[in-house]
């Protein structure tokens, strides 16, 4: 996936979790839209080189959204995390996802389960049960160990309630971990952040729902999946 021509400044700070400000290398300050809710740790230091994408729409209050940061270890990280479901599919229109190969209906965004879900991607194929695709966007990085997620998510649980239910009935249950840090190659569950989310993800895994893991290449131009990474939990 191709970002449109991105700009390039340097975070002074991110704040109130949708706001940063930037100094562009003109020298101007402005402030853009985070489009990342979570606690982004170890991905918003001052003094880091970001790249911002710009908006014609001019009823926008913040005419930049921050997509891409640089670390200071070269390590790039995709910020926005809304990016995550367009990688993933884009991945699947393209056969990039070997597990996910040999559906030739993807259905975004569907209603389903008890707890009144909405499923990121539906796959469909003559003879093949249906797969249930839930994505979710990792950037925490320690020591190369990437973990998910980075902050509780209530919302993330439902998820994978979900999916259990899902698999339970002989579906295929599929939580997909799209990697958007350059720096780590393995994922596992953050217990220490939230246990709770961790007891459901082994509970759903128990029941069969599948755990995928994939990276993606990443720079100023663009972002897409170009390998499978570890999970263990």
């Amino acid at each position: 996936m191709h970002y449109p021509d991105l700009i390039q400044g340097t975070l002074i700070k991110r704040y109130k979790r949708f706001l940063a400000d930037v100094q562009l290398n003109d020298g101007s300050i402005v402030t853009a839209h985070c489009p990342n809710t979570g606690a982004m740790t170890g991905c918003a230091e001052p003094g880091w080189q970001v790249w911002l994408s710009p908006s014609t729409n001019p009823k926008r209050k913040l005419p930049f959204t921050w997509e891409v940061v640089k670390t200071n270890k070269n390590h790039w990280i995709g910020i926005n995390t809304h990016k995550a479901n367009a990688i993933v599919k884009e991945a699947l229109s393209k056969q990039l996802i070997p597990e996910l190969v040999g559906y030739n209906q993807h259905k975004a965004e569907v209603k389903f389960g008890e707890e009144n879900s909405r499923i990121d991607f539906l796959l469909m194929a003559e003879h093949k049960p249906d797969c249930y695709v839930e994505v979710k966007s990792v950037t925490l990085l320690d020591n190369e160990l990437g973990y998910f997620p980075d902050a509780k998510t209530i919302r993330g649980q439902k998820h994978l309630r979900e999916l259990s239910s899902i698999a339970s009935r002989g579906e295929r249950a599929v939580l997909l971990f799209c990697v958007q840090h350059t720096g780590i190659n393995s994922v596992t569950v953050a217990q220490h952040i939230d246990p709770d989310y961790a007891k459901e993800l082994s509970l759903a895994m128990d029941k069969g729902v599948e755990v995928l893991c994939y990276g993606c290449h990443i720079d100023a131009e663009k972002i897409y999946v170009n390998q499978s990474v570890r999970f263990f939990i």
